[in-house]
């Protein structure tokens, strides 16, 4: 029975979650501050978190921060809040995902059901040998990855990205493909995958316009594939031939 914390301050949207999160036979614990969350996850363990971002004593996108220092718990960002700036910066903090108010009650538990479907896998993945593709190296099991030696600091999703494409090197991945797979939605935003892309990329110290490993195809997909070798220039006295 999937264990449920509530973060909302709003007494009726707090009731209503707690209804119906109970009805769908989920074990419900609500607080309406921060430091309540705080001090509910750091006691009790959870599977997932649904935190409001308007809190009275500290604003949610600082919870969510001092959250992930102390676990890793799923969140998902439950906000009146459009911006979509805001947005990618709450993902990039490391939100598994966010729902706009108003929304309906299977809105929520869809996100919620593909949450806790990554979470599941997650844990239940069986030891695996470490995934090498060029100097990367990605060990699912520890949720580790490396590049030529150095720890990457990856968050959830990067990394789930990552390993995905990891173990089909070379292989063009569509979009409707990773939002199956590593977002476990059959439906979404192509931008939610360029931003992940992106941040990723950065990590791998690559551009998109200079691309090492990740390599996007228009309108196909994405691969992942070791650096090419790089050519040696040509030694003195040897020329190349004319064309």
């Amino acid at each position: 029975m999937p264990s449920v914390l509530v973060v909302e301050d709003d007494q009726f949207v707090r009731s209503a979650l707690i209804r119906h999160l109970t009805d769908a036979s989920h074990t419900v614990r609500s607080v309406g501050t921060a430091l309540e969350a705080l001090r509910e996850v750091a006691h009790f363990r959870f599977d997932v978190v649904i935190l409001d971002l308007g809190l009275p004593d500290l604003d949610g996108s600082e919870a969510l921060k001092m959250l992930r220092g102390i676990t890793d718990v799923p969140v998902i960002i439950a906000t009146a809040r459009d911006d979509e700036a805001e947005i990618v910066r709450l993902l990039n903090d490391g939100a598994d995902d966010y729902l706009t108010k108003p929304f309906s009650v299977e809105h929520l538990s869809a996100r919620m059901a593909a949450v806790l479907r990554r979470s599941r896998a997650t844990a239940d993945d069986p030891p695996s040998r470490v995934m090498r593709v060029g100097g990367l190296a990605i060990d699912v099991l520890r949720r580790q990855a490396e590049l030529d030696g150095t720890r990457l600091d990856l968050t959830r999703r990067e990394f789930d990205l990552l390993a995905f494409l990891a173990g089909r090197p070379g292989v063009v991945v569509g979009r409707k493909e990773l939002l199956a797979e590593v977002w476990q939605q059959s439906y979404g935003e192509d931008q939610t995958i360029d931003v992940h892309l992106s941040w990723l990329r950065r990590k791998l110290g690559e551009t998109a316009a200079r691309p090492r490993y990740l390599h996007t195809l228009r309108g196909v997909g994405v691969k992942l594939e070791p650096p090419a070798p790089l050519t040696p220039a040509p030694g003195p006295g040897v020329h190349e031939p004319l064309s």
